[in-house]
């Protein structure tokens, strides 16, 4: 390989690096920006000066209980979950090769749901068993789906078709939940399936918090190995990388991101199914778009949180906006893959 080869190759890694550092330094200021919209907005709208000074302990008249009690916990929950839907959602696309592989449609966040129904209907639990449930739910539906995929050797489209028939059986266990549910529990019900902010407490996001600060460097740590397993099964292994035991980690890591999520707010619609894709075409090839669809995840959600609060007389929950916003990317997605011969 000559020299003037070698200076194009090393032009073009630096024009690709600065586009991923310019597009995640956007990213990020994005998310800041929106997380202090979110301090600021509400019924009253407080200037920059009093979120922070409420922030640093002070207590302001009227700002600490709306910013403290009510709008830092709203936020918050949409920070970590928006993170941790994109990041979970980011490496079953990437792991599975295939954009319709997202844990709301192969079954993860159903199982997840069915869990809390259950508990919220016909053991009127309260919000800390059901969150337990929830997380419970979805981990031993993912074990169930990628048990029954993995056969005599793993396959991706035995996986997808399994996962989509598992989340078919357990919405009809949770429209069946729904219809015995006596009246006074169908509205908290319907509340946690559309995915919702309103009323996040800070004492429920604890493990969520936890969950994202340990499995975020373990996912970056493999993030390597998740490109190499989307070149498929044989050159990853020729690649020197250990499918079975990388797919495991990577499952486990994301499912928990996502049941621990799903604990907090409930399913909300499409946002594991958008930031990746997203993430990717923004970032472009040779870098990890993990933590861009993390920024992504949390973009989509609290940007969605803010309309359903302010841009229509009635007040809509963020998995409604976001539900709005990604059943037409997913008709686009189908019609184009079908195009393509690949469904």
């Amino acid at each position: 390989m000559n020299s003037e080869t070698m200076t194009s190759i090393m032009k073009a890694r630096q024009v690709r690096k600065r586009r991923f550092v310019l597009t995640t330094s956007i990213l990020i200021v994005m998310t800041i920006a929106l997380c202090v919209a979110m301090l600021m907005l509400g019924n009253t709208i407080y200037p920059v000066k009093d979120v922070l000074s409420v922030l640093l302990g002070n207590d302001v008249k009227g700002a600490t209980f709306a910013v403290g009690t009510i709008r830092l916990p709203r936020m918050l929950a949409g920070l970590l979950t928006g993170f941790a839907f994109g990041v979970g959602g980011y490496v079953f696309q990437t792991m599975l090769r295939n954009p319709l592989a997202n844990p709301n449609v192969i079954g993860v966040t159903a199982g997840s749901s069915a869990a809390a129904v259950f508990c919220i209907i016909v053991l009127h639990a309260s919000n800390t068993v059901v969150s337990i449930a929830s997380v419970v739910g979805g981990l031993v539906t993912t074990l169930c789906i990628y048990f029954l995929a993995k056969g005599a050797s793993f396959s991706i489209g035995r996986l997808i078709l399994i996962g989509i028939g598992i989340q078919a059986m357990l919405n009809a266990v949770i429209s069946y939940l729904m219809l015995i549910g006596k009246t006074h529990d169908l509205p908290t019900a319907l509340r946690w399936l559309s995915g919702s902010l309103n009323g996040a407490k800070m004492e429920t996001m604890y493990p969520l918090m936890i969950a994202v600060v340990i499995f975020t460097p373990l996912l970056m740590m493999f993030s390597k190995r998740l490109e190499m397993l989307e070149l498929g099964e044989e050159m990853s292994s020729s690649l020197g990388v250990d499918t079975n035991k990388t797919r495991l980690v990577l499952i486990i890591c994301a499912v928990l991101l996502i049941a621990l999520a799903t604990a907090v707010t409930g399913p909300i619609a499409f946002v594991a199914f958008l930031a990746g894709p997203i993430a990717k075409r923004l970032v472009g090839s040779n870098f990890s778009a993990l933590i861009p669809a993390g920024l992504i995840g949390v973009i989509l959600v609290l940007a969605a949180d803010l309309i359903g609060q302010f841009a229509f007389t009635a007040r809509y929950p963020v998995g409604v906006v976001t539900g709005i916003i990604g059943a037409p990317y997913l008709i686009y997605l189908l019609i184009r893959i079908n195009r393509k011969g690949d469904i």
